[in-house]
C-alpha cells in the first residue's frame, strides 16, 4: 500500500506543476501574451491551492474517516468529467477574446471553467493522502513520517518544472500536451480511488506507539509564524526572479533557476532534519543579505553576469533554507498536519499577491525585494527570540530585544539608501504589470556662456528603458531630435524598407511596439503611421517625455492593445510596411512569430508590402523561425544587419524582412545589403499549436 501512496502523491504533484505552463501556453495568445496574463494565472493557481488545502483540512477535521472516502470519491468522479472543457481549450474558436484593456476577470473565469476542478483535486491529493497515511498503523515506525511525503511531492514538482521546457514543449504540440496530461490525470484519479477504497484507518494495538505524539493545538502565534515564513520565502522567490530577469539579464528560462532552488530547499528541509543546520545557515544568511543589499545599488548592476546571477541565486537558496528550515522545525504533530499545510499555502499565496498584484500598484520600482530581504532578517530574529535553544531567547538573554532593534534599524537605513539610489538616476520611474519603465537623461546641454562645453560632454539625449532593455533614445538638441536612433537608423532593415516604399509616394506604416516612437521620425506629410502598444504607460511616456510622435508631420495613430489581437479585429489596413518590434530579452511573445500571425500580417499589407521583424537580441536567434514561417507561406525572407555608430547613437541591429515581392531584395536600396537566413530549412515551423524556444537559443 505504501507504493500506491508514493505513486499517487508523486504523479499528482508532477501534474500539478506541469499543467501551469501548459495552460498558460494555451491562453497567452488569446489575451495578448502580456505579463499580466502570467501574473493572473499565478494568482489563480495559488488561490486554488489554498482552496484545496482548506477542503482537506475541513474534510479531515469534521468528517468521519469512512465518509471522507465517499466524499472524495464523488469529487474524483466529477473531476474526470471536467477534463472535457479543459481539452476544448485547444479549440480556439469558443474561447477567443478580443483586445481587452484588463483581461484579469476573463482569465480567471476561463481558468475556473476549464482547469479549476482538476487542479483543485490535484492540490488536495498530497495533504489528504498524508493525513490518511498518518492515521495508519504503519506510522508506528519512526522512519515513516508523513512530512517526508511532502518532500516527495516537491521533488515531483521540481521534476515537472525542469521537464516542460526541455522535453514537453520541444517535442509535443499544445493539443497533444493537453491530451497526454488528461490521460495522466485519469491515471492519478484511478490511483487515488484505489487508495480511498482500500485504505482504512488501522486501529493501533495497546503496545503500539505512533511516531507523532499527540500535542496541544497550535496557538495563533505559531500559526502566524507558519504563514509569515512561507510568505517570506514566496516573496523572495518572485522578487528575486523579477530582479534577475528584468534588471540583471533578460535571459530566456532564467526564471527556472530561482524556482528550482526554492523547491530544492523545500525538499531538503522536509526530507530529513539533518539537511538544515541552523548554525551554518544563519551565518550564511548574514552574508547573503549583506551581499544582495550591496548588489542592489545601481553601481553594481554593471557587474559581470557570472557574478551577479550566482550571488542572487545563492542568496535566495540560503534565505529559503532558513525560512523553510525554521518552518520544518515548527511543524506540529501529525494530527494538525492539514492545518499546518493550509497555513503554509496561505503564506505562499500572500507572497504571490504581494509581489504580483500589490507591488506593481504601490511601488515605482522592484522594491518588494528590499522589503522581502528586510522581512527575512526580522522574521529570523523573531523565530530565534522565541526558541529556548537560541541565545535570543527572552528568558536567557534579555538584551536580545535591544540587539534586535539595533539590527532592524541598521537594515532599514541600508534598504532606504538602496531605494533612493535606484530612483535617483531616473527622470521618470513608473511601473505596472508590464514592468518598470525609466526615463533617463544622459549628457547636458552646452551652457550659453560657454558653447564649447558640448565638445567635452556627451551629446544630450533621453533614453526609455524597461529593465535592462533600451526602448528608444532621442537626441535632445533641436536640430537632432528628429533623427532616428538605436535600431532604426536609415541603413537598418526597417529604415531601408520605409525608404524604399516612400520612394513611390505617401506610405502607410504599421508598427507593433511603440517604444519612444522613434519610427515616427520617418514620417512625411501625407504618410500615415499606426502604432500598436500593449502597455499604456509606454504610450504615456512616449507622448509626454519624447517628441517623436508630436514632431512628425505624418498622421499618427496609437492603438492601445496587443498588436495581433488588434489587427485581428480590424479590417485590412493596406500597409506598405508593417514593423514587428517586440522581441527583446526573455519575454518573447511567441504568438507574434507563428505561421498564423505572419498570415495575418500579410492580410493587412498591400500587394508587394513588407513585414519587418526586429530580432536584435543577445540570447535568442529568431531569424530562422521567421524564415521558416515565411517559406511555409510561399514568401521570401532576408536579413539586414546594420552597424553601431556612436556619433548618431545607432545600435547594431538585425532585421528580418519578409515579402512576397520577388524583386524586392534586388531593388537599388536593398541590393547587396541582404543575406539569407541560415538553417531555416531544418527549423520546424512555429504555429499557434507548436513552438520551441529552447531550439532558438543562441
Amino acid at each position: 500500500m505504501l507504493g500506491a501512496y508514493l505513486f499517487s502523491i508523486f504523479i499528482s504533484a508532477f501534474l500539478l506543476f506541469l499543467v501551469q505552463p501548459i495552460i498558460a501556453r494555451v491562453i497567452l495568445p488569446w489575451f495578448g501574451g502580456s505579463a499580466s496574463v502570467w501574473t493572473t494565472c499565478l494568482l489563480f493557481f495559488q488561490t486554488v491551492l489554498v482552496l484545496g488545502y482548506l477542503y482537506v483540512h475541513r474534510l479531515v477535521s469534521r468528517v468521519p474517516r469512512k465518509r471522507q472516502t465517499a466524499v472524495h470519491l464523488a469529487l474524483l468522479v466529477t473531476g474526470t468529467l471536467a477534463l472535457f472543457p479543459m481539452n476544448r481549450l485547444t479549440v480556439r474558436g469558443p474561447w477567443m477574446v478580443g483586445g481587452l484593456a484588463d483581461p484579469t476577470m476573463e482569465v480567471l473565469g476561463l481558468l475556473t471553467r476549464t482547469v479549476g476542478l482538476p487542479y483543485f483535486i490535484l492540490s488536495a491529493t498530497s495533504p489528504l493522502l498524508q493525513s490518511w497515511y498518518a492515521g495508519t498503523k504503519a506510522l508506528a515506525s519512526p522512519r515513516m513520517s508523513p512530512y517526508r511525503l511532502y518532500a516527495l511531492s516537491n521533488s515531483a514538482s521540481l521534476l515537472a518544472l525542469l521537464t516542460y521546457p526541455v522535453v514537453v514543449e520541444p517535442l509535443l504540440p499544445v493539443r497533444r500536451q493537453v491530451a497526454l496530461w488528461s490521460v495522466a490525470f485519469f491515471a492519478a484519479v484511478i490511483a487515488m480511488a484505489i487508495i480511498a477504497l482500500r485504505s482504512e484507518p488501522s486501529q493501533l494495538q495497546p503496545g503500539d506507539r505512533p511516531h507523532q505524539p499527540e500535542g496541544p493545538a497550535p496557538d495563533w502565534k505559531l500559526k502566524t509564524l507558519w504563514v509569515a515564513l512561507a510568505a517570506c520565502a514566496s516573496t523572495l522567490l518572485l522578487a528575486i526572479t523579477n530582479h534577475v530577469s528584468q534588471n540583471v539579464a533578460a535571459i530566456p528560462f532564467l526564471w527556472i533557476l530561482p524556482l528550482s532552488l526554492y523547491l530544492l530547499s523545500l525538499v531538503l528541509c522536509f526530507e530529513r532534519a539533518g539537511w538544515y543546520r541552523r548554525g551554518l545557515f544563519l551565518r550564511l544568511l548574514g552574508l547573503a543579505l549583506g551581499g544582495m543589499i550591496y548588489a542592489l545599488f545601481p553601481a553594481y548592476l554593471n557587474a559581470k553576469l557570472t557574478t551577479v546571477i550566482p550571488l542572487f541565486c545563492a542568496g535566495l537558496f540560503v534565505c529559503c533554507m532558513v525560512c523553510h528550515g525554521e518552518l520544518a522545525r515548527l511543524k506540529p504533530p501529525a494530527q494538525y498536519l492539514t492545518l499546518y499545510y493550509l497555513m503554509v499555502a496561505v503564506g505562499g499565496s500572500l507572497g504571490g499577491i504581494f509581489v504580483g498584484l500589490l507591488a506593481p500598484r504601490i511601488f515605482a520600482g522592484y522594491w518588494e525585494l528590499l522589503y522581502g530581504l528586510g522581512a527575512c532578517a526580522i522574521l529570523t530574529l523573531i523565530v530565534l527570540h522565541r526558541d529556548p535553544s537560541s541565545p535570543f531567547y527572552r528568558a536567557r538573554w534579555r538584551p536580545g530585544w535591544l540587539l534586535l532593534m539595533v539590527l532592524c534599524a541598521a537594515l532599514g537605513v541600508s534598504l532606504m539608501n538602496v531605494m533612493g539610489a535606484q530612483r535617483g538616476g531616473a527622470r521618470v520611474m513608473v511601473r505596472n504589470f508590464y514592468g518598470v519603465l525609466r526615463v533617463i537623461d544622459l549628457g547636458r546641454f552646452p551652457g550659453r556662456d560657454d558653447p564649447t562645453v558640448i565638445k567635452v560632454l556627451q551629446r544630450p539625449r533621453r533614453k526609455l528603458m524597461n529593465g535592462t532593455i533600451d526602448h528608444g533614445i532621442q537626441l535632445l538638441l533641436p536640430d537632432q531630435r528628429r533623427l532616428p536612433t538605436t535600431y532604426y537608423g536609415p541603413t537598418s532593415g526597417i529604415g531601408l524598407a520605409i525608404r524604399e516604399a516612400a520612394a513611390r509616394g505617401p506610405v502607410r506604416v504599421g508598427v507593433i511596439g511603440l517604444g519612444a516612437g522613434t519610427l515616427a521620425a520617418y514620417g512625411r506629410p501625407g504618410d500615415q503611421y499606426t502604432f500598436y502598444e500593449i502597455n499604456p504607460l509606454v504610450v504615456r511616456l512616449a507622448e509626454s517625455e519624447f517628441t517623436f510622435l508630436r514632431d512628425s508631420p505624418a498622421h499618427i495613430t496609437v492603438v492601445v492593445g496587443d498588436g495581433r489581437l488588434s489587427l485581428t479585429a480590424e479590417p485590412s489596413q493596406g500597409f506598405d510596411v508593417l514593423a514587428v518590434d517586440a522581441f527583446s530579452g526573455d519575454s518573447i511573445p511567441v504568438h507574434l512569430l507563428t505561421q498564423e500571425a505572419l498570415a495575418l500580417y500579410f492580410r493587412h499589407l498591400k500587394p508587394g508590402g513588407v513585414v519587418a521583424f526586429n530580432v536584435s537580441n543577445r540570447y535568442v536567434h529568431l531569424a530562422p523561425v521567421i524564415a521558416a514561417a515565411a517559406r511555409s507561406l510561399g514568401k521570401q525572407a532576408g536579413i539586414v544587419d546594420s552597424d553601431e555608430d556612436t556619433a548618431t547613437d545607432l545600435s547594431p541591429a538585425r532585421w528580418v524582412l519578409v515579402t512576397g515581392r520577388r524583386d524586392f531584395f534586388e531593388t537599388q536600396l536593398l541590393k547587396g545589403r541582404v543575406t539569407l537566413p541560415k538553417s531555416y530549412r531544418r527549423m520546424r515551423v512555429w504555429t499557434d499549436d507548436y513552438s520551441n524556444l529552447l531550439a532558438a537559443l543562441k
